[in-house]
């Protein structure tokens, strides 16, 4: 336990609870992201970046500015010259900060000035050998020094061994395991040190591929259910349906028919890009298992969303006699308690719900094909109880995460891919423009202008809570910041993650019912509901967020006739940003995405989903993808291997199928 840990009090106790630090090995596992290398610079040269030491010539003064802010000065005396040095949010360090101190800085210089605008500020002199220094996520309440004596503290006590299998290690030569773990927190020089990044990227994708390839494994055995469907009558239905399906849309609806009339078990993955019409797919997909003889359920992040598929599907199959009905939190307990017998007695054909379909007492007669949209949203555990609830249901996932064919193979390899590229005919694209802060009088016209002709906007922002070392802008101040410009004549709301549920869901049905005219939000209005009149999306601070997540935003526009806007606000990155402008291909994008970034901004925060690798990157260690997958294969598939490490394996996720 982490009491064991020197120094360790209570209230620090609590704080590294509260960022899921619980135990000894999640703190030995909370891996820095960088590492910063620490030499003297040769040479003070104007503008660029330095790192240089001296002694303080005075006690520091600091100046307290805005809510958490302040800015520490002193003068620093580095032999040849004396230099001014400003840092801000370090005021807690003042009292050691005092006259004769040593210290060594890092930052900015200007020689005109002879001033340092310093970023990170050491006690102590600069060896004569580069120092590598960790840098681990901002834990608000401890400072990156505390955080690593406690993980040197951690490291004493840790006696767990490798997650990799003692084979791989010998093929490769790694390091002993503990070497690597010292490397990672204390490293002693760069070679090593990438020796231990290399070990544990290597192990995350080992265990990452060897879940690929066992479910793959165990999907390939797995008997599934044959249905009896003639395809005439689906075209049928498809004909009947109010517009054309793209060819690509069409193509998708064959695969997912070809599956289901298969007896082995489908397990697909339809991509598509925003508005590429993957909802009704998975409409289409439902009906073909009712004709099939099949229940069918569709699982959706959000309640609203839910509500949006049950009204769309009711409209759907109206001339039908397919009886559908959903399952939320809002379900109240008289109505639960009839939708589970008619479940369980085979009186529903569909049921559409919300993690409330994972309840225990949901039991279907014959449960066919489970459909989970947005499936990135969703644990793995998630799934899975849901298509456990059936003896051999058929599985369809739906992302509008689109991922490069190459990856998606390698990183879905227990799947078969569909792939939606075209868009419906009549959808406009939503017209993009990079702008800069001072351009925000020409954005707030032209929010107006939207405004005064009955249209809604959403307004998005990277973060929640104003930090001490931070300049960005939280969504609470962006609220006041617009409830300013616009408060008295239009109706604002505010939605943010760490709202209860019920609270965003009641924001959001506000605005889709046009009861808020703007609406400012994080990402959670990432996956949401479709609000036709909504014209307008202004996302500030644009640099924080991937392509790829930028244009999940924009999809929440322009899903109407009516021309629509997507304002992207930042001063910083505006090259890579104008991609956005030109390019509305969601695979280009995330193509970009890989280049510029790596992987991963595809999956979201990574807050539900199963990509979650502390070092690992998708794009840039996509050679030891593929060499750990197929280490990985052969592992699982050579009987001299079945030791325990493998059952043991295979025992843990044997709930996933």
């Amino acid at each position: 336990m982490l009491e064991k840990i020197k120094g360790l009090g209570p209230k620090t106790l609590k704080i590294l609870n509260n960022y899921n630090l619980n135990s000894i090995s999640d703190l030995v596992n909370y891996y820095p992201y960088k590492y910063n290398i620490i030499v003297r610079s040769k040479e003070l040269i104007d503008g660029e970046i330095i790192t240089i030491d001296g002694i303080l010539e005075n006690n520091a003064n600091v100046f307290y500015f805005k809510k958490y802010k302040d800015r520490m000065t002193f003068r620093l005396n580095i032999g040849s010259k004396i230099l001014n040095v400003a840092i801000f949010n370090r005021g807690y360090l003042k009292s050691k900060l005092l006259t004769g101190t040593s210290v060594y800085i890092i930052g900015k210089y200007d020689r005109k000035k002879e001033t340092v605008t310093a970023t990170d500020i050491y006690f102590g002199k600069l060896p004569s050998y580069p120092i590598i220094e960790p840098v681990y996520h901002a834990i608000h309440g401890i400072s990156n020094k505390q955080l690593k004596t406690f993980i040197s503290e951690a490291l004493t006590l840790y006696h767990e061994s490798s997650l990799l299998p003692k084979e791989i290690i010998d093929k490769y030569h790694f390091f002993e395991y503990r070497k690597v773990l010292q490397e990672i927190h204390n490293p002693h020089n760069e070679k090593d040190l990438q020796e231990a990044i290399n070990y544990i990227k290597y192990e995350e994708l080992f265990l990452f591929t060897l879940k690929i390839n066992y479910l793959k494994q165990v999907k390939d055995k797995m008997p599934g259910l044959k249905r009896e469907v003639d395809y005439p009558k689906v075209e049928t239905f498809i004909n009947k349906l109010p517009f054309t399906l793209t060819p690509d849309q069409y193509n998708c609806v064959k695969d997912i028919y070809d599956d289901l009339i298969n007896p082995s078990r489908m397990n697909r993955l339809v991509q598509g890009d925003v508005g590429s019409g993957k909802t009704i797919v998975s409409f289409i997909a439902l009906y073909i298992n009712y004709l099939g003889g099949y229940q069918g359920t569709l699982m959706a992040p959000t309640e609203i969303l839910a509500q949006q598929h049950y009204q769309n599907m009711l409209s759907l199959f109206k001339d039908t006699d397919i009886k559908v009905s959903i399952l939320t939190r809002k379900t109240t307990a008289k109505e639960k308690k009839q939708i589970v017998a008619d479940l369980e007695k085979g009186n529903i054909d569909i049921v559409i719900g919300t993690h409330a379909l994972l309840s225990s007492d949901i039991k279907f007669s014959n449960l066919g094909l489970v459909i989970t949209d947005e499936q990135h949203r969703f644990g793995v555990n998630q799934r899975s109880i849901l298509k456990n609830k059936g003896l051999m249901p058929d599985i369809l996932y739906m992302s509008a995460t689109p991922i490069p064919r190459t990856y998606a193979l390698t990183l879905y390899g227990d799947m078969d891919v569909s792939n939606i590229k075209t868009m419906p005919s009549g959808r406009k694209p939503v017209i993009t423009y990079v702008k800069q802060n001072k351009d925000i009088k020409d954005v707030l016209e032209a929010m107006l202008l939207e405004l005064k002709k009955g249209h809604q906007i959403y307004v998005v922002v990277p973060m929640i809570l104003e930090q001490a070392d931070s300049d960005y802008t939280s969504v609470n101040e962006m609220y006041e910041n617009m409830h300013k410009a616009f408060g008295k004549y239009y109706q604002l709301g505010l939605l943010h993650g760490k709202m209860k549920n019920q609270e965003k869901e009641d924001v959001m049905q506000k605005f889709k019912n046009n009861e808020i005219q703007i609406l400012v939000s994080t990402t959670v209005i990432e996956v949401g509901v479709d609000v036709s009149n909504a014209t307008m999306i202004v996302i500030f601070n644009s640099e924080r967020f991937g392509l790829s997540t930028l244009h999940q935003l924009r999809g929440r526009v322009g899903r109407n006739d009516l021309d629509s806007y997507c304002y992207l606000i930042s001063d910083m990155e505006t090259k890579r940003l104008r991609i956005l402008e030109n390019t509305y291909d969601g695979y280009k994008i995330s193509e970009e995405d890989f280049k510029l970034r790596g992987s991963g901004d595809l999956f979201g925060l990574r807050q539900s989903g199963d990509m979650i690798f502390k070092m690992a990157d998708i794009k840039m260690d996509f050679h030891l993808l593929k060499q750990a997958k197929e280490d990985s294969f052969s592992y699982l598939h050579n009987p001299n291997y079945q030791n325990d490490y493998l059952q043991n394996f295979i025992k843990q996720y044997q709930q996933l199928d």
